[in-house]
C-alpha cells in the first residue's frame, strides 16, 4: 500500500454567497459554486474571483508576449472560431467580462490562448487491471508552475480552484480549473462522464471549429454516456489534440485522436494500440502528447516510430512534431514511463495507488530516460487528480509556484457531497 504525503477529506469553511453562486474551501482546496444561466454562472465568477481573474489575464499575457504571442494572435484565432461556439458560452464569458470589467474579447482569449501550449499525460483503467474492476481515470495537468503577474507577483498556479457548475438545463460538472475559466481540461459530471484532453501537434488544422476547451465543456454539459461524449469532442474538430475519455457507468473508457479533417477512437484491444513501439495493455488505455494511430501521425510527424536513440533524438530536435522544434521522442518517453508506472501496479490499481502512478512518474521512477527529462524539469505540473466515476470520490493535488503536484499535499473528494453542499 503506498502511503501518499497528505491525505485528507476536511469540511467547507468561510463559504461566501453570491446570487446563487458562493466560494467555500476544504482543507486549502477553493471550490466555486455556480449555478444558474450561463450569463448568471459567469457573473457570478467574476463577481466572486474578480481580483483573481485580472491576475490571470495579465499574467498570461505577459507570459504569451515573452514566447512572441501577441494579444492580437490571439485575439485572431479566437474570432475564427467565434462563429462555431455555441451561444451559451458567450453568455457566459459575457458575464464574467461585466462583472470584472473586462471586454469579451478580453475573457475569449483567456480561455482559449493556453489550450495551444498544453501537454498531460492520462490513463484509464478498469476490468483485471484493478483491484476491484471499477474504473478509475488518472490525468496530469502538464504546464508551466511559474507564470507570473508581473504586476502583483501573483502566480497563475495560485488561482487554481474546483469549479461546480449547475447549469440550467445541463448536467452538474466539477473541474479543476483557474479563475476565469469557461473552457475546462478536463472533469466530471454527474453521469459519470470524464473527458480529459492532451495536446498533439499536427500540420492539419484550422481554427474556423469550436475550440478543444469549448468542446471538452460541452462533453461534460451534455454527454450521458461513452459514446455521446466521444461525439461531442470529435465534433468541429480545430487543433491536434488527444483525449482519454470514461464512462464510470459500463464501465469503459476509450483514446480519442483529433485533427482537423481526421478522428480516430480506440479501446485498449483496437489494432492500432499495438503498432510497434506502442503496445496494449489489457482494460488500460492511456496517451501522451503524441498520436498513436498511424493515419493521424502522418500529419504529425516524418517518421512513425519515435523510439529510436530517443535521447539523442530529442536532444537534436530529430523527428519534430509538426509546428514545433519538439521531437517526437519526447512524449514517447513520456507515454513510455506512463505505461511502464501502470503495469507495475496492474491489478492492483485504485484511487490511490494510480495517484502513486502519477506521482512517481512524473518524479522519473518508473522510466530512466524520463528521469533525466524531469532532471532538467522538462514536465512541471499544475495539478492532477484520480477520479473513480462509478463511486464519485477523487483525489487531487494541486502545485504552488515552488512545488509540483506531484510533490504537493493530496486531498480526497466526493463528488456528490460536493454537488450537495449548500451556501449558507
Amino acid at each position: 500500500m503506498c502511503v501518499l504525503p497528505f491525505f485528507s477529506h476536511g469540511v467547507a469553511v468561510n463559504p461566501v454567497p453570491c446570487n446563487g453562486g458562493w466560494l467555500e474551501e476544504r482543507d486549502g482546496i477553493r471550490i466555486l459554486h455556480l449555478s444558474g444561466s450561463f450569463y448568471e454562472m459567469g457573473f457570478q465568477q467574476g463577481t466572486l474571483l474578480r481580483d483573481e481573474i485580472l491576475i490571470n489575464n495579465n499574467a498570461f499575457l505577459h507570459w504569451f508576449d515573452k514566447r512572441e504571442v501577441s494579444y492580437e494572435d490571439l485575439l485572431q484565432s479566437w474570432l475564427l472560431m467565434q462563429p462555431s461556439i455555441p451561444s451559451r458560452y458567450i453568455e457566459e464569458m459575457q458575464g464574467i467580462a461585466d462583472a470584472t470589467g473586462l471586454s469579451l474579447e478580453d475573457v475569449a482569449v483567456l480561455n482559449v490562448g493556453p489550450y495551444f501550449v498544453i501537454n498531460c499525460g492520462s490513463f484509464a483503467a478498469w476490468g483485471p487491471a484493478t483491484l476491484n474492476g471499477t474504473l478509475y481515470h488518472a490525468r496530469s495537468h502538464d504546464f508551466p508552475i511559474t507564470i507570473q503577474d508581473p504586476d502583483t507577483g501573483a502566480y497563475l498556479v495560485e488561482n487554481q480552484l474546483l469549479i461546480v457548475r449547475v447549469p440550467e438545463g445541463c448536467f452538474k460538472s466539477i473541474s479543476p480549473s483557474l479563475a476565469g475559466d469557461v473552457t475546462c481540461s478536463d472533469g466530471i459530471n454527474e453521469m459519470g462522464i470524464v473527458p480529459g484532453m492532451l495536446s498533439s501537434w499536427t500540420a492539419d488544422e484550422t481554427y474556423q471549429g469550436i475550440g478543444v476547451g469549448f468542446r471538452v465543456r460541452i462533453a461534460l454539459d451534455c454527454a450521458a454516456t461513452l459514446a455521446e461524449a466521444v461525439q461531442l469532442l470529435a465534433q468541429n474538430r480545430t487543433l491536434g489534440y488527444n483525449f482519454i475519455v470514461s464512462d464510470g457507468k459500463i464501465p469503459a473508457a476509450c483514446a480519442v485522436e483529433t485533427t482537423a479533417h481526421y478522428f480516430y477512437v480506440g479501446s485498449w484491444d483496437t489494432p492500432s494500440e499495438g503498432v510497434a513501439p506502442f503496445w496494449q495493455i489489457s482494460h488500460v488505455v492511456r496517451r501522451a502528447n503524441l498520436f498513436v494511430d498511424p493515419t493521424l501521425s502522418e500529419t504529425q510527424r516524418s517518421r512513425y516510430d519515435p523510439s529510436r536513440f530517443p535521447l539523442c533524438s530529442f536532444l537534436f530536435k530529430r523527428n519534430t512534431l509538426s509546428g514545433t522544434s519538439l521531437s517526437a521522442a519526447g512524449p514517447f518517453m513520456h507515454y513510455v514511463a506512463l505505461s511502464k508506472g501502470v503495469q507495475a501496479r496492474y491489478g492492483a490499481l485504485d484511487l490511490q495507488t494510480s495517484m502513486a502512478v502519477l506521482r512517481d512518474v512524473y518524479a522519473g521512477k518508473t522510466d530512466i530516460r524520463f528521469f533525466i527529462l524531469q532532471i532538467f524539469h522538462w514536465y512541471s505540473t499544475p495539478y492532477q487528480w484520480v477520479l473513480c466515476p462509478e463511486t464519485g470520490e477523487f483525489l487531487l493535488s494541486f502545485a504552488s509556484h515552488t512545488r509540483n503536484a506531484f510533490e504537493s499535499p493530496v486531498h480526497l473528494f466526493d463528488m456528490h457531497e460536493v454537488f450537495s453542499a449548500q451556501p449558507p
